[in-house]
């Protein structure tokens, strides 16, 4: 095994030689290893960027003689997170002789589809329109990486002459072109006419380098990226400064963080003219020492270089013309200002898109913004869901890192829009769009739930979370917070330790919802608590308590959401979690059923205060709910049992035979109620659904 201790300064080395070792000789095991720990490191690539491969030799099936196949990332894969099931096996000889019916540059759409008569695996996913890159250069493992010093040296004026000083003959070049087959067959010409260099730089792209083992190859990678990186920071150190220089000062980070959940929802709703959107914030460093920059205005216009970069980020951001002090409290000031701000900003998309087009170009996309920035603030992106915003974000962070190399270097050039138009409306890529999952019926959607700790509240927020929503916990004990976020996948849900009771506490929580994903939609008020005393024994405290949480917790969440929905003028849904003892005139109950009358009748009251706003406010009423609710593990069951006459073990079958279906309630069935009616019931307000098995005495009519 080769050392492995070399220090770099400005990637992070990752090979570890003990789980190198147990991979054995697996070629494929290796490589996949590879490149997991390459996209670790978003300096060498971001999420679904670059791509990676190996060649082994294999038994064909249908001869039993040894052949050469290429291993390679799927289309639209991540080689951060890639496994075996996400790779293509390709007859490398195959591949090969598609040099001999490749037609040009008219042919290269063709040619992807013959990709698939070069399949070994039969269960590879689909061949990346990269293929032919890897396919066509003779080593057995290759790196193709977009590493943001790379990028920088790609992107330079006169890259080509800089990749000269920096590598000497060790590095090939070839100029920026669309990838493909003739992309491949450059980097073979490249290496042809330069025998033994040890890579090539992709003119506005990329790198290739590569390695006789997957360790040799990683090295490789990291030792041309360190190169690079030196080389930009000792330019940037003879400078003195970069992007010209600080223009503006940022707010401290309290205040950042206050201006962008306020103007959060605003965007969110400017952005959603077309479709609803879910943001995403940044006010690290790096994205500050460039939106207050002298150069901001001059290189913000000018767009990405790189392809990937510019897919997920359009091609150019949206910078705000806000003043740092501007009070963002005046939602229809704001919004005044920031209309015509957007209004131009799809102007000039559509005539980016009716400028460049061509006769078999899909339908214009959405043309809102995708990266928004506030200068002395951060800067802001809004996309389809989560994932996909944060990874335009990091996307831009590293457009950023490469204008940063490539204007201490020489000078920062974009691709020309032609250029650009077409890898964005690229055939390919509309294919790959369109085989998309469908999205789910509340994708898109933010929901903030109370009570999520445990019980009602986390099954409510499972189910919203199924369908498709981020979601916001709240709760009064962190701990259950934090146990309930950590069951769901990354990009899912957030959490915030709120107390209903307390005004500046709900404000928190919408504030952490606010800068987390955007906004809200969906509000449902779960939290709660029961205490079921005859009168001579409910004491004031009992009956304040009660009204606290339940009633007035519900109006301050009320009142808020309300606030923040309409910065975002999308509509919304505001659900009560009530209970059947609001229409029942239950024995031992007064203050807990007197709150939750108040509960449904304050949903009543909403309902037709907010219709106007198109903020549906719904009821759903549990009645029994005693396996998996919160509830039901203190005294509220002693008392119930009490009232009933029975033990509490008996419980659970009483609730279940004195309801008309003999059914047993969960907490999951509360949770399909509230999903009915703010994903099914889309013209349904001033509701109240009653999830309790049927009981006749609560029947609302």
């Amino acid at each position: 095994m080769k050392n492995t201790t070399q220090q770099f300064k400005y990637v992070d080395h990752l090979w570890d030689e003990k789980k190198a070792a147990a991979l054995g000789d697996d070629q494929v095991a290796l490589f996949l290893y590879r490149s997991n720990i390459l996209g670790a490191d978003l300096r060498i690539t971001n999420y679904g960027g670059g791509n990676t491969s190996c060649k082994t030799i294999e038994k064909d099936p249908l001869t039993d003689e040894d052949v050469e196949v290429m291993w390679i990332k799927g289309s639209g894969g991540d080689i951060g997170t890639l496994t075996k099931a996400g790779i293509a096996g390709l007859y490398t000889e195959r591949l090969r002789s598609l040099k001999n019916v490749y037609g040009g540059l008219e042919d290269e759409d063709r040619m992807v589809g013959l990709f698939n008569h070069c399949i070994y695996d039969l269960d590879s996913k689909a061949p990346s329109i990269d293929t032919p890159l890897h396919g066509l250069l003779p080593f057995k493992h290759i790196d193709h990486l977009h590493p943001d010093a790379l990028i920088a040296v790609a992107a330079a004026k006169d890259s080509e002459k800089v990749t000269k000083e920096i590598w000497g003959d060790t590095m090939g070049w070839v100029p920026w072109q669309r990838p493909g087959f003739d992309l491949g067959l450059q980097l073979e010409k490249c290496l042809n006419d330069n025998p033994g260099i040890r890579g090539i730089v992709l003119g506005s792209h990329g790198l290739f380098t590569w390695g006789d083992t997957s360790y040799e190859c990683y090295m490789n990678s990291l030792e041309v990226i360190e190169t690079a990186s030196e080389y930009i920071e000792k330019k940037i150190a003879a400078n003195g400064s970069v992007f010209g220089g600080q223009k503006i000062k940022s707010l401290a980070k309290e205040e950042r963080l206050e201006k962008a959940a306020q103007l959060m929802p605003m965007l969110r709703g400017l952005c959603s003219s077309e479709n609803r959107m879910i943001g995403h914030f940044n006010d690290s460093d790096v994205v500050l020492e460039y939106i207050n920059s002298n150069d901001l205005e001059r290189l913000a216009p000018m767009g990405t270089s790189c392809p990937d970069h510019f897919l997920r980020t359009k091609i150019q951001p949206l910078v705000l013309k806000l003043d740092t002090k501007e009070d963002l409290s005046d939602t229809e000031a704001v919004l005044a200002k920031l209309r015509p701000a957007f209004e131009q900003y799809r102007k000039e998309y559509q005539s980016y898109y009716d400028n460049h087009k061509r006769p078999n170009s899909p339908a214009v996309r959405d043309a809102s913004p995708v990266i928004i920035i506030y200068p002395g603030v951060g800067m802001f992106s809004f996309a389809k869901n989560k994932q996909t915003t944060r990874v335009a974000n990091e996307f831009y962070v590293n457009a950023i890192n490469v204008m940063r190399g490539a204007e201490a270097i020489t000078e920062y050039t974009s691709l020309p829009r032609q250029e650009a138009f077409d890898i964005e409306y690229w055939l390919l890529e509309e294919a790959k769009l369109q085989r998309m999952p469908k999205e789910k019926p509340l994708s898109r959607k933010v929901a903030l739930v109370t009570g999520a700790g445990g019980g009602i509240g986390k099954a409510i927020a499972d189910k919203l979370a199924e369908e498709g929503a981020n979601v916001v916990l709240t709760d009064i004990v962190e701990d259950r917070l934090k146990e309930g976020v950590a069951t769901y996948a990354r990009d899912i849900a957030s959490y915030a330790v709120c107390d209903v009771t307390k005004s500046e506490s709900v404000a928190d929580a919408y504030k952490k919802a606010c800068l987390e994903f955007g906004g809200v939609d969906i509000v449902v008020h779960s939290a709660g608590l029961a205490i079921s005393k005859p009168l001579e024994d409910t004491t004031e405290k009992d009956w304040d308590i009660l009204q606290n949480v339940l009633v007035k917790g519900q109006f301050e969440l009320a009142k808020q959401a309300v606030a923040v929905m309409r910065k975002q003028n999308l509509g919304g849904d505001v659900i009560s979690i009530a209970s059947k003892n609001g229409l029942v005139s239950g024995p031992n109950n007064v203050a807990y059923g007197t709150a939750k009358a108040a509960q449904q009748h304050m949903a009543r009251l909403l309902a037709a205060e907010l219709g106007g706003d198109k903020i549906r406010v719904n009821t759903v009423n549990p009645d029994g709910v005693i396996v998996g609710s919160k509830i039901w593990e203190g005294d509220w069951a002693e008392g119930r049992a009490k009232a009933y006459g029975i033990t509490v073990e008996e419980l659970p079958t009483h609730y279940a035979k004195r309801n008309l279906l003999n059914e047993i309630i969960y907490p999951k069935d509360i949770a399909d109620g509230v999903f009915a009616c703010v994903g099914v019931l889309n013209k349904t307000t001033g509701n109240i659904i009653n999830v309790d098995g049927g009981m006749a005495n609560a029947f609302v009519r």
